[in-house]
């Protein structure tokens, strides 16, 4: 299944191609990270994990899958419904939903220059982040039963990688929070990350409640479930 399962990742990805793959454009840097309500298989959230990816920007992600119990409501409390993405801006004070307001304001506060065309296709873009998750329709959708973490885990990954993609997916159905770390192609934080990993690989896996840290998008996927699924 595992084989099928990045088969047919590899699929979105070419509907995804190039964004969410190369890092450029950097502007200044966020001193505390940003956070994301989002999940795996919304179109709109993609485009702003691309955007992240892009910039090379960190966020902690609060995953709210259909059905789920935990950052789901706690969305609606903050900010009024259900919809997504919703970005918070701990520098700034702003909390936004609409993904193409959050790609602006992202390029705006975080880039060097505009908004890159790849992402201001504006219907064009959205009906290929559609096509892509057509291609895994009920994975990163749906909330799965799971024990929370003390602590949030962190994955390295960047958006277009079709390993990661699974790694998220099972991050997002299992309601658990992590810190996402983009290294994308061309990434300044890519020297970091081989310099702690050993090598440069993703989607990689830490997981501070255990002391695990691991390569293997399927080896990730089994660890989740098996750590974290009730």
């Amino acid at each position: 299944m595992h084989a099928l399962d990045v088969a047919l990742s590899w699929f979105a990805s070419v509907h995804q191609f190039p964004r969410g793959m190369f890092t450029g454009g950097i502007g200044p840097r966020p001193e505390q990270r940003l956070v994301l309500y989002e999940f795996e298989a919304c179109p709109f959230c993609r485009k702003v994990r691309e955007a992240l990816t892009m910039l090379d920007l960190s966020a902690e992600i609060r995953p709210c899958p259909k059905s789920g119990k935990t950052y789901r409501p706690e969305l609606v409390e903050r900010g009024g419904k259900a919809q997504f993405p919703y970005l918070i801006d701990p520098n700034t004070g702003v909390e936004m939903y609409e993904s193409d307001d959050i790609v602006d304001y992202l390029y705006e506060h975080y880039g060097s220059g505009p908004v890159p065309l790849s992402l201001r296709l504006g219907p064009l873009i959205t009906l290929a982040s559609s096509f892509a998750s057509l291609w895994r329709p009920t994975n990163g959708r749906m909330a799965l039963a799971s024990k929370p973490p003390q602590q949030p885990l962190e994955l390295y990954s960047f958006d277009i990688s079709p390993y990661c993609r699974l790694a998220r997916e099972t991050l997002c159905e299992l309601e658990l929070p992590y810190t996402l770390i983009n290294v994308g192609k061309a990434s300044p934080s890519r020297q970091a990350f081989v310099a702690r990993s050993g090598k440069m690989q993703v989607p990689y896996l830490v997981d501070p409640n255990t002391g695990i840290e691991m390569f293997e998008s399927a080896a990730i996927v089994r660890y989740l479930h098996e750590t974290y699924a009730a």
